[in-house]
């Protein structure tokens, strides 16, 4: 029995000491904070750039009309063909308008004969009047009559030159470089009957304006940037303007402004501009959507890792470690793209520490473990 007793002791004692050690175990230990890669922004100069999008527009386009009545007799181009300035295009038949000009041409010599007549008769009146062997009437007579043939004369020339006009209207030419649409009327059509008839349009495509808008704040800063720089908007004339289709990786395009609209729109609150680029090889044609960029003066600038800023209902936001080691979130105000870093205008300051890897495991008031890294700029 003794022996027993002194069994059920010892596992009693056992089972206590078990107890209490399993009691130790299961403490509650809080997890370490979670790791985050975090760096300073990054300070450099970055060349400052206005972006817009703008469209494409023909320096010229105008409809070649029917300027006389007439059938058409030749269509002396292609649809669609390119054609140099002064280019046969349309002929309407000639042969009835070079009879009124050969009509108005005798007139013209009719008249110029009478005039040759009565300025002869006016000498002679003129003579005899002076040796008092004719009337001051007569005198006057002749005078009348060689200023009337003189008008006639006038009139008969005003005549030729008009029939002549008439004669060139029958052969409309290219009035510049350009392609020529599709002919909207077929040969033997008569046109110009009552309204100046339609023929086709042709479009300058080389050189090619980019139309494009700048909001109201944009205008603000350049005209301040100016004005620092003892600059006008006019210094702003001739500046490289770069232009990139949609489909286009940067902007291969370039050319110089040449307009800037003296007002803002007040309705859409932007100011209108315009660039002109050469176009020898028709790449950009009228109305294409074109992303545009003008550069500007050289600044310093901070930038981070593009992939580091967030955005929620508030705006662009950036997750930043304090001098606690604890995640806040910090509003900023995002500038352009420089390769794979982002320009911040506003809301950091160049010894915040941005979290740049695990982003996911940070949440704002929580604390991390830090681990400081390097973003190097990309030009």
């Amino acid at each position: 029995m003794r022996i027993v007793a002194l069994t059920r002791t010892a596992l009693i004692f056992a089972a206590t000491i078990a107890v209490a050690a399993c009691g130790e175990s299961n403490r509650y230990a809080a997890p370490p904070p979670p790791k985050v890669t975090v760096a300073t922004p990054v300070e450099q100069e970055v060349a400052r750039y206005f972006d817009a999008t703008g469209n494409t527009v023909a320096v010229n386009s105008v409809d070649l009309v029917a300027r006389v009545q007439g059938f058409v007799q030749e269509i002396s181009y292609k649809d669609g063909d390119f054609v140099k300035k002064g280019a046969p295009l349309f002929t309407i038949e000639p042969e009835p308008y070079r009879l009124k000009l050969a009509a108005a041409q005798a007139a013209e010599a009719g008249a110029a004969a009478t005039l040759k007549q009565t300025e002869a008769e006016l000498k002679r009146q003129g003579d005899l009047a002076s040796k008092q062997f004719a009337s001051q009437s007569v005198l006057d007579q002749a005078q009348a009559t060689r200023d009337s043939a003189q008008a006639n004369l006038q009139q008969a020339q005003s005549n030729t030159k008009q029939a002549a006009i008439n004669l060139d209207y029958t052969s409309v030419t290219a009035p510049f470089d350009g392609v020529v649409t599709a002919r909207q009327v077929s040969l033997g059509q008569l046109v110009g009957a009552n309204t100046a008839t339609v023929l086709a349009t042709i479009v300058q495509i080389d050189p090619i304006y980019v139309n494009f808008t700048a909001s109201e704040r944009d205008v603000l800063q350049v005209r301040a940037s100016l004005a620092r720089t003892g600059r006008t908007t006019a210094d702003l004339m001739g500046t490289t303007v770069e232009v990139g289709l949609q489909t286009e990786d940067g902007y291969p395009h370039l050319g110089k402004l040449d307009y800037v609209a003296p007002t803002v729109d007040p309705s859409t609150g932007t100011l209108a501009a315009r660039a002109t680029l050469q176009n020898a090889d028709r790449t950009l044609l009228p109305g294409y959507f074109v992303r545009v960029r003008i550069a500007s003066q050289h600044q310093p600038a901070l930038l981070v890792p593009d992939l580091a800023l967030g955005s929620d209902q508030g705006g662009r936001y950036l997750l930043v470690v304090n001098h606690d080691d604890v995640v806040e979130q910090r509003r900023v105000e995002p500038g352009q793209v420089v390769g794979e870093l982002r320009v911040i205008d506003k809301g950091l300051a160049k010894d915040d520490r941005v979290i740049v890897g695990g982003i996911m495991r940070a949440i704002p008031g929580q604390k991390v473990e830090p681990v400081t890294a390097t973003a190097a700029a990309t030009r």
